[in-house]
């Protein structure tokens, strides 16, 4: 028998998660099995255990699109018993079971080895969120930002994705400037590594001049909507904008022009399908670029019984920083 948050649908169609024993032979086919240690909270999870369901297609669900541990059994030779593992994404707690459970089973070709360097509980401080910011740096990177080019961009800073990139490109040496709309954060993303702190309402509104001053050399931008379109317009010469999510609406109220005239390039990062080669390097780069102290910073502590409220809170934009759930807690 194990815990686990398990989302139940109603006949009303009302949905209602509560912490459960289950038996180990309700877990979900899959060549290993992990002893969880740790979760953490991300938007879609919030979707997945609020009132409908979000995007569950069969209950009872167990949730959470993330997790860390230790194989338990295996019948895939790449992975054994007692080694340490981490998953993100391939709808794990979407479609299939996810880790707000004490256990899971999942597809081998899923996980990828916890990095030398890194525990289960820093692997799930860093969590979907964090990797994608990572996905997000590599890509800015890959596309010609280096340090000392200029000021580089993080929207929705306070949140998940904006915190470890914020993190991560101050620690690579990069000024960082900041946006976020609760000015209380501020003193939080300047201990991150900030240089700078843009309040939302100076950057948050479209304008009909399709460019401006150019005046970033990057941006990971998580909120898209009218925020996306003017930063394009801001972007320097042949600069990036990485895109990882849509807190501002998935509209693009834009113009071609960046793209034409300045060379801009706009990048989509997808955590959920990456191949695992890619997998592996965002990981092994987590843990040798993001300062374990700046992490550390960002945790917030969480238990299983904590998860309902929790997923309420990040709907609503009131989560900071990382959440970490102890699953055994």
């Amino acid at each position: 028998m194990f815990r686990a948050l398990v989302v139940e649908k109603n006949d009303e169609g009302k949905t209602h998660a509560a912490v459960q024993e289950l038996d180990e032979a309700r877990l979900p086919e899959g060549e290993v099995t992990v002893a969880v240690e740790y979760s953490t909270v991300n938007y879609k999870d919030g979707l997945c255990i609020g009132p409908g369901g979000g995007l569950v297609r069969s209950y009872p669900h167990v949730p959470g699109i993330d997790f860390a541990g230790t194989v338990a059994a295996s019948e895939d030779a790449r992975y054994a018993p007692g080694d340490k593992v981490v998953l993100t994404g391939w709808r794990v707690g979407e479609v299939h079971w996810g880790g707000y459970a004490q256990k899971a089973r999942v597809k081998a070709d899923w996980l990828v080895p916890l990095p030398e360097g890194l525990t289960t509980r820093q692997a799930m401080a860093v969590g979907t969120a964090g990797f994608t910011a990572m996905l997000a740096v590599m890509a800015l990177e890959d596309h010609g930002m280096k340090p000392g080019g200029g000021p580089v961009l993080v929207t929705g800073a306070a949140g998940g994705v904006g915190s470890v990139a914020t993190a991560i490109l101050a620690h690579l040496g990069h000024e960082v400037a900041a946006v976020t709309g609760r000015p209380e954060t501020a003193e939080y993303l300047t201990a991150l590594g900030a240089a700078r702190i843009v309040p939302r309402d100076e950057i948050n509104e479209t304008v009909k001049r399709p460019l401006e001053a150019e005046t970033w050399a990057g941006c990971v931008d998580a909120v898209g909507g009218a925020m996306l379109a003017r930063v394009l317009g801001q972007m320097k010469y042949g600069a990036s904008v990485a895109a990882v999510g849509l807190a501002g609406g998935a509209g693009l109220p834009a113009t071609v022009i960046p793209f034409l005239l300045r060379g801009v390039n706009l990048l989509g990062i997808d955590s959920v399908m990456q191949p695992y080669d890619n997998r592996l390097r965002a990981w092994r780069r987590v843990a040798a670029d993001l300062p374990m102290d700046k992490l550390e910073a960002m945790i917030r502590p969480a238990t299983l019984a904590d998860l309902p409220g929790l997923g309420a809170d990040i709907l609503k934009g009131h989560v900071r920083g990382r959440v970490v759930v102890d699953v055994n807690a």
